[in-house]
């Protein structure tokens, strides 16, 4: 309903599971996507993709 395609709308979907994610785990979304968007850039493997789920952060960055 609110997005122009469904691209975006897939691209919405995956943004609000990060968020909920987050949230269900007691993480704050705002310092977990920021610690994300440092450390994407410089995953290449699958362990390291692994290691940036929100569960995974750092207990002192939560």
């Amino acid at each position: 309903m609110f997005s122009d395609t469904v691209d975006g709308a897939n691209a919405s979907a995956n943004l609000y599971s990060l968020v909920e994610t987050c949230k269900a785990n007691g993480i704050d979304p705002y310092r977990y996507l920021t610690w994300l968007f440092q450390r994407l850039p410089l995953s290449t493997t699958v362990d390291d993709y692994d290691a940036l789920l929100p569960w995974k952060m750092p207990a002192d960055l939560r």
